[in-house]
């Protein structure tokens, strides 16, 4: 195996990536070799498709095959390798049809089919052993000897940027939104990986193109989730627990917290929330269920411990799980793209299971005492308070805005987002979002004018409304994004935050500082490029770093 898709790779003074028996996800060298192959009949996929498209014809259904078969590929998301022998045969399937596809418009436009190679023509075998055997033909860094250190940097760019992308529109996608150039887009991708195209230039250009389908992703996931569940509204969370039977609920799938609270209605089961989970108490349509009764844990990577101590069922509905331990292994389930060995996955939908189970543990034998915070300030509870803010900025009472926000990870030095956020000074406004908040989001920050210090915009999964809010205060102050008082501080771990990077610099977002570590795929070449084009900087001390925000914005 060899991995670097993530901030926890391995790093040595050799280098960086994780090339031993396991990952320092806890992925075996099996699960993740299995992966790059199944991605690669992807590439293939994407070659077949690409061209159809370009004669009109289309296959949804193999376009949304890939956005889930890339969502497995996450760090943290399936490490189940059987599963993934059964989603390259479907894959290779899938593949025979898209060439079908293609080669019947082609012949209908009068042209002959081309013969394509490379991902499109390679056979998978059959059987596990077999296709471990196959796994070089498949490797991240496969042709790194012919096309350079620099391409293969720029080409790992878009595959993990690609991986977001795909995330963020399967979720969209299972609650009916969908985008045909998101589509478009992604084919486009897959056909340029397929080639071995060295031109760096040209490979970065694509990598941006794939930040605006993001863009298009996150609009459509925003579109998703407020639809379903309306727009988040400020809202008070319990985050300690109530006695009773109890059910924590991980990861980021609204429709599945949905239907787990539909399961659990009238039974006597709290629901709790846990890790990305925890903006849900914000929708309308999710917080009126009452036994949807608070978050409980922090971030993703204290789950073990958290797992553990908790006296009921755990669901995840997606990214991040971790090795399941033995002390909750068999009250644990998974559901959509997640997965792990003999841990029992929820392929339908159907939650009744898990209801019954909390129903067999203890659950909370008292009550903790009552602690609550403040969440639900996505873009519609900001904007509805604009003038208040403009005003704010206008006086003086507001100095500048922090987006302090993106993935939380167990590497050593995020300690400076939690720095950065409690430094920031008192006239200033911290928006956050992901589950880096964890860190500092029990704070009490204060108010400024009647509004909190500290606004939580949601998931990782509603950077689209950080977005907005940053374009529409723009227009208000008849500047652009980069002329505002506001600084972006991202902490990054994994695909989804490659992918709202790539959306950043596409729209032309600058001076971005992003931790703790630079993405060990990125070459210094690279990494020059982007300081160059866009002002990306690596975060620092941050008392400096809030110092030099605030020295560039005066």
């Amino acid at each position: 195996m060899f991995c670097y898709q993530c901030e926890q790779t391995y790093r040595s003074d050799e280098g960086a990536g994780c090339a031993g028996a396991k990952g320092m996800c806890g992925k075996d060298a099996t699960t993740a070799d299995l992966q790059d192959i199944l991605l690669y009949v992807c590439e293939g996929v994407g070659q077949y498709l690409h061209r159809a498209r370009l004669l009109g014809a289309t296959d949804i259904e193999a376009d949304r095959f890939i956005l889930f078969a890339f969502f497995t590929t996450l760090t943290n998301v399936n490490f189940n390798a059987a599963k993934f022998v059964e989603m390259i045969q479907q894959a290779s399937q899938i593949r025979d049809r898209a060439k079908a596809l293609y080669e019947d418009a082609a012949r209908a436009a009068g042209k002959t089919p081309e013969t394509l190679s490379g991902p499109a023509a390679f056979a998978p075998a059959d059987t596990m052993a077999k296709l471990l055997a196959q796994a070089s033909e498949a490797a991240v860094r496969k042709d790194a000897a012919i096309l350079g250190e620099d391409a293969v940097g720029a080409r790992a760019l878009i595959l993990y940027g690609l991986k977001g992308v795909c995330a963020y529109a399967h979720h969209a996608r299972v609650l009916g939104e969908e985008r045909d150039a998101i589509y478009a887009t992604v084919e486009h991708a897959l056909d340029m990986l397929a080639r071995e195209e060295r031109d760096v230039a040209t490979l970065l250009d694509e990598a941006l193109a794939l930040g605006r389908a993001n863009f298009l992703a996150m609009e459509a996931l925003d579109a998703a989730n407020t639809g379903a569940f309306g727009a988040p509204t400020p809202t008070s969370v319990r985050v300690t627990p109530i006695k009773g039977k109890a059910i924590l609920v991980s990861g980021h799938d609204l429709k599945d917290l949905h239907a787990i609270l539909e399961a659990t209605k009238d039974k006597g089961i709290n629901v709790y929330t846990h890790g990305e989970m925890l903006p849900a108490h914000s929708y309308p349509k999710l917080k009126a269920y009452p036994h949807l009764a608070g978050n409980y844990g922090g971030a993703w990577q204290d789950q073990q411990k958290e797992f553990a101590e908790f006296p009921g069922p755990i669901v995840m509905t997606s990214n991040c799980l971790i090795e399941p331990q033995p002390r909750y292994r068999g009250r644990i389930f998974t559901a959509g793209p997640v997965g792990w060995a003999g841990v029992r996955h929820i392929a339908d939908e159907n939650f009744a299971i898990v209801a019954q189970a909390a129903q067999a543990l203890p659950g909370f034998t008292e009550d903790a005492p009552e602690h609550t915070i403040t969440i639900g300030f996505g873009r519609e509870a900001v904007l509805g308070v604009a003038d208040k803010v403009i005003d704010a900025v206008k006086s003086g009472a507001i100095r500048h805005f922090f987006l302090v926000g993106g993935c939380d990870g167990a590497a050593p030095g995020r300690n400076y987002y939690t720095d950065f956020a409690d430094e920031a000074p008192k006239d200033t406004l911290i928006l956050t979002l992901g589950c880096g908040k964890y860190r500092f989001n029990k704070h009490d920050f204060g108010t400024i004018g009647g509004l909190p210090r500290l606004l939580d915009m949601g998931q990782c999964n509603d950077a689209y409304s950080a977005l907005v809010v940053a374009t529409k205060l723009a227009e208000a102050f008849g500047v652009g994004v980069n002329e505002l008082p506001l600084s972006l501080i991202v902490s990054w771990f994994e695909q989804k935050a490659a992918a709202v990077l790539l959306t950043l610099l596409a729209l032309g977002v600058r001076n971005v500082r992003i931790g703790p570590t630079l993405p060990a795929f990125l070459t210094p070449a690279l990494v020059d490029v982007l300081v160059e084009k866009f002002g990306v900087q690596p975060v620092g001390d941050a008392k400096s770093d809030i110092a030099a925000s605030l020295a560039r914005a005066a």
